[in-house]
């Protein structure tokens, strides 16, 4: 059994700016949708809620349920993949109540802000499409994936019709859609809904539909993704889809193990615990996340068993089990598994 320190890497947010709103005429009814989840994928398994509306009214941040999942000026809810894999294989953005397409951009890359250094001015939400439910009400759909708007200006739509696809493009790093709804052009968190003051308790049901809410239930922190690398992980590569093969050739000259969390709190624990083939086991790394995070990389390389050959690691499954800890609370205990052959 080894045990080591893992490596830990950060990732920060960047904001987001929306398309130009048209006012809601002198005397017009202000009836609120009922939303429905904007995204065709499950929550809490093929997507997640990264960030929330910024409920906090000065320079700090704090989302609905007095939690971290968010951060200072945010005006949206941000549905991410876990990868780029998961974006290039298409996740539908789809329309979260019935209405008419006011405004779209497409045309935008999808390349994050580390690569390109920032969108270009007035394009911060890249692709993106602007949907009008009436009384001046609209919702807004930002960082879409080049290519995929599916609809135009002046194209009336139900809820659950598609609109386009998660992508990277605007200000932003990781492969999400944010999820905007205004009313009279006033930021509404769809969580609490209107005329709530900043920092006030959520209502009972905010926007979203019944079975929305169900489906949306608060997460503070989980599982974004975890596995087996053939090398020392990178958090780049790991984010680009490259680590998530089933089987790996038994001679790979080093066996990594990754993990990477979102909302992290300050104090949370976390490990890795690999076991070979055999059942034994192999490794054993832990940390403690040293401040509130919205996202956390961890990785270590496991060390071939002493029975091995120096050419080949024994065939078989390999097993690593990912443990977050909230105080004696176990947030997250998943297993991920690699087949060396």
């Amino acid at each position: 059994m080894s045990r080591s320190r893992m490596a830990v890497s950060f990732l920060f947010r960047w904001g987001t700016v929306f398309l130009p709103f048209a006012a809601m005429p002198a005397g017009a009814r202000a009836e609120p949708p009922s939303l429905q989840v904007p995204v065709r994928c499950r929550i809490g398994a093929e997507c997640f809620v990264q960030n929330y509306v910024d409920r906090d009214p000065g320079p700090g941040a704090r989302d609905f349920a007095d939690g971290r999942l968010t951060y200072d000026g945010h005006k949206g809810t941000d549905f991410r993949v876990p990868d780029l894999g998961a974006m290039r294989r298409g996740v539908a953005v789809v329309a979260a109540a019935p209405g008419v397409v006011t405004r779209i951009r497409d045309g935008e890359e999808d390349v994050s802000i580390r690569q390109s250094g920032g969108a270009k001015p007035g394009r911060e939400a890249g692709n993106a499409v602007v949907v009008d439910h009436g009384s001046g009400w609209e919702t807004q759909y930002s960082h879409l994936r080049r290519g995929s708007l599916a609809v135009k200006p002046g194209d009336r739509v139900d809820a659950g019709a598609p609109l386009g696809e998660i992508g990277l493009s605007g200000n932003t790093e990781f492969p999400h859609v944010d999820f905007a709804v205004r009313h009279d052009g006033r930021v509404v968190d769809p969580f609490v809904g209107e005329d709530k003051a900043p920092g006030a308790a959520p209502e009972a049901e905010g926007l979203w539909s019944l079975q929305a809410r169900e489906v949306l239930a608060y997460r503070p922190s989980g599982l974004l993704n975890a596995g087996f690398a053939a090398e020392p992980p990178k958090a780049e590569k790991a984010r680009d889809g490259a680590y998530n093969a089933e089987r790996l050739p038994a001679d790979t000259p080093a066996l990594g193990v990754w993990a990477e969390f979102f909302g992290g709190r300050e104090g949370d624990r976390m490990s890795l615990q690999v076991t070979g083939p055999d059942g034994r086991r192999l490794h054993a790394s832990n940390g403690v996340v040293p401040r509130p995070l919205a996202v956390l990389f961890v990785g270590a390389t496991v060390p071939k068993p002493a029975q091995a050959s120096p050419q080949s690691w024994p065939p078989g499954p390999y097993r690593v089990t990912v443990t977050l800890s909230h105080g004696k609370d176990v947030v997250v205990r998943e297993e991920r598994s690699v087949e060396l052959q």
